[in-house]
């Protein structure tokens, strides 16, 4: 039996896979998945379209979570994303400007007791 802290991360997991699926069906490159930097902590996924490199923090939570993913980004979180984000960029050698969106990936259980993922995706969030 998984701990509450293991069910947590595969939530997330599975969250992050659902949102790179979004993004290659919306013709986006996925260039990185759960990419870090020493200094600032880890950008979810890094991806590519005709217009930007794209930095995508995702918030996963079940239904009955008390704090929307949305809401759970706090000012740290922010700092933290937009540095490793120029950190990124210093290494890359492409003229696309950089844009941070947030995808919110919401899990609820329908009367059935099966899932159903939600996404709120939201670009240019920070």
């Amino acid at each position: 039996m998984l701990s509450s802290k293991e069910r947590a991360a595969e939530l997330g997991r599975e969250g992050e896979r659902r949102v790179a699926e979004y993004l290659r069906r919306k013709g986006y490159i996925i260039l990185r998945r759960n990419w870090r930097d020493s200094r600032f902590g880890e950008i979810d996924i890094i991806a590519e379209n005709r217009e930007n490199i794209v930095f995508v923090e995702v918030k996963t939570r079940s239904g009955d979570a008390i704090v929307s993913g949305v809401q759970a980004i706090d000012r740290k979180k922010v700092y933290r994303t937009k540095n490793a984000a120029m950190v990124f960029m210093r290494k890359l050698n492409t003229d696309l400007p950089p844009r941070i969106d947030v995808a919110e990936v919401t899990v609820i259980k329908n009367s059935d007791n099966k899932q159903i993922w939600k996404l709120n995706y939201i670009k240019s969030a920070m």
